[in-house]
């Protein structure tokens, strides 16, 4: 009896390195998950069963407009993301979304997910609004800053205020402040038009590629 064919899995992302992140982490998984693309900031071309959205950077909940990634294709959406507050992944849910992964997850468990979510199950995975161990790359992190330091960073750079920072990351206020305070410790920096200068440095602008791999 013939072997089934591989999950066919788009990564989308406004970051080449977390793109790429996102994909080494589940190579090793060729013979189930085959990653046919990896987009950033460009809208997915290929025939694909999964898109794995990686919301670094990236609006959430009921920000994320689904229509536009997965354009006229039947391909269904799990959200990548180390958000896991309740109130978020239901707003991601009721815009479409087929599943909602934390980062915190392994690449086995990962690999998992989506071939659920190719099977048809709505696949989530809720927890600590803030987890502790993120998997994937992002800029900044060979700089020492975590996760959710280098996101609100990210956003900085793109020319987001405190406020806005807060609402599309779905964080309070007083939570984008520490953690640009201890951002800009790590960074040297003590001003917002230091941190968006060394953003830019050091890859937190975001990028436009497309990478389609057709042997896949």
């Amino acid at each position: 009896m013939s072997q089934p064919r591989p999950v066919r899995v788009a990564v989308v992302n406004d970051y080449e390195i977390v793109v790429a992140g996102v994909a080494a982490l589940i190579a090793p998984y060729v013979d189930r998950i085959a990653v046919v693309e990896l987009d950033t900031g460009l809208p997915v071309v290929s025939e694909v069963d999964v898109i794995l959205y990686d919301t670094f950077g990236q609006v959430q909940g009921d920000g994320i407009d689904l229509e536009d990634l997965v354009r006229d294709s039947t391909a269904r959406v799990a959200v990548f993301s180390w958000n896991t507050d309740p109130a978020l992944v239901r707003r991601a849910l009721a815009k479409g979304a087929s599943a909602y992964l934390s980062k915190e997850l392994s690449a086995a468990e990962i690999v998992d997910a989506l071939e659920r979510v190719h099977a048809g199950e709505l696949v989530v995975h809720e927890g600590a609004e803030q987890v502790q161990d993120v998997v994937g790359r992002w800029p900044g992190r060979d700089h020492g800053l975590t996760a959710r330091e280098a996101e609100v960073i990210a956003l900085i750079t793109q020319g987001l205020s405190n406020q806005e920072i807060a609402e599309r990351s779905y964080l309070s206020i007083n939570s984008v402040k520490t953690y640009i305070r201890t951002a800009y410790r790590k960074m040297g920096v003590t001003r917002r038009a230091q941190a968006v200068g060394w953003g830019v440095q050091h890859g937190f602008q975001p990028d436009r590629s497309r990478v389609v791999r057709p042997d896949r």
